[in-house]
């Protein structure tokens, strides 16, 4: 195996950007999030504007219908078709980038259902972190200097429209289901930078010694 990749799924405000970055630094691997945006963009020649209205989130008709589920389809159509920009095609744009990045080199992404979109492939470790909405509302308020209140109503939108687009891209998944991740952790309880180190651990476990020998501190 010559090369990994680990997904990150995260609770508005429980770390795990953050904890991402100290992966990234920790293991000289690059860290994508808002990145895939801009690799979709100029892969598809479709301005970064629009994939960033819709970043993990539904709108218009998709929002209004989030009980049902997008097509179950991985195509993306072309420049002359009406859809090109549709909402469905501009996640699959983001979707063929991710596969595309899992083939050729060790990374982490953020968020994008990547542990979704990943979940066939054998050098893939998929995380889901999470900690208590007190300690959440915390890290928001120093983050970005709101009030509580403020912050409270972020996390609560912020988790809600990633759930939904979670759960119309997956097929009706549960975003917060631990079963759809190699692991589960609340960043609050044990860390944030304790979560590094518990992570590079069970990615040795899991990969053995096909990556064992690029993670030697």
């Amino acid at each position: 195996m010559k090369n990994y990749v680990i997904t990150i799924a995260r609770g508005f405000g429980s770390g795990g950007k953050q904890i991402g970055m100290a992966l990234s630094k920790e293991l000289g691997i690059p860290c994508y999030e808002s990145q895939i945006l801009s690799m979709a963009s100029d892969y598809s020649g479709i301005k970064k504007e629009k994939f960033v209205e819709v970043d993990e989130k539904l709108r218009g008709i998709h929002l209004l219908n989030k009980l049902t589920i997008a097509p179950d389809t991985d195509y993306i159509v072309g420049p002359t078709e009406k859809s090109f920009t549709s909402d469905v095609n501009l996640y699959n744009i983001q979707a063929q980038i991710i596969r595309e990045l899992a083939k050729i080199q060790s990374c982490i992404i953020i968020g994008k259902c990547a542990n979704h979109i990943l979940r066939n492939y054998k050098n893939v470790v998929s995380v889901y972190i999470e900690a208590p909405r007190s300690a959440c509302v915390d890290s928001i308020v120093n983050l970005l200097d709101v009030s509580s209140d403020e912050a409270n109503k972020m996390i609560y939108q912020t988790d809600r429209y990633r759930a939904d687009y979670y759960k119309y891209y997956t097929g009706g998944e549960d975003w917060t289901n631990p079963v759809l991740y190699d692991m589960t952790l609340n960043s609050d309880r044990i860390g944030r930078d304790k979560c590094v180190p518990l992570i590079i651990a069970y990615l040795k476990i899991k990969l053995g010694r096909d990556v064992f020998h690029n993670l030697e501190a």
